[in-house]
């Protein structure tokens, strides 16, 4: 992708072999699971434990998320 090649905001992850987009991209992954892989690829490059703490929260949405879809999913076999 040409759009790789340029990066608004610094160089941390075109210095990456594998940029996260790429990786997100080619596996299919959601918005917040994006979010984990981005901020986990470049926490020491860019706003360190800022970064982790923002894996974390993202982690809790998503655990969250996941566990109130399923409370869903309980109620409708009930029904």
């Amino acid at each position: 992708m040409e759009a790789l090649k340029k990066q608004v905001g610094g160089d941390h992850y075109r210095k990456m072999k594998i940029q996260p987009i790429e990786y997100i991209l080619a596996n299919g992954l959601g918005y917040i699971e994006g979010n984990v892989v981005k901020y986990i690829s470049r926490w020491r490059e860019k706003d360190g434990i800022k970064d982790l703490k923002k894996i974390i929260q993202y982690c809790e949405i998503l655990i969250e998320s996941e566990e109130g879809n399923q409370n869903d999913s309980d109620k409708k076999e009930i029904v």
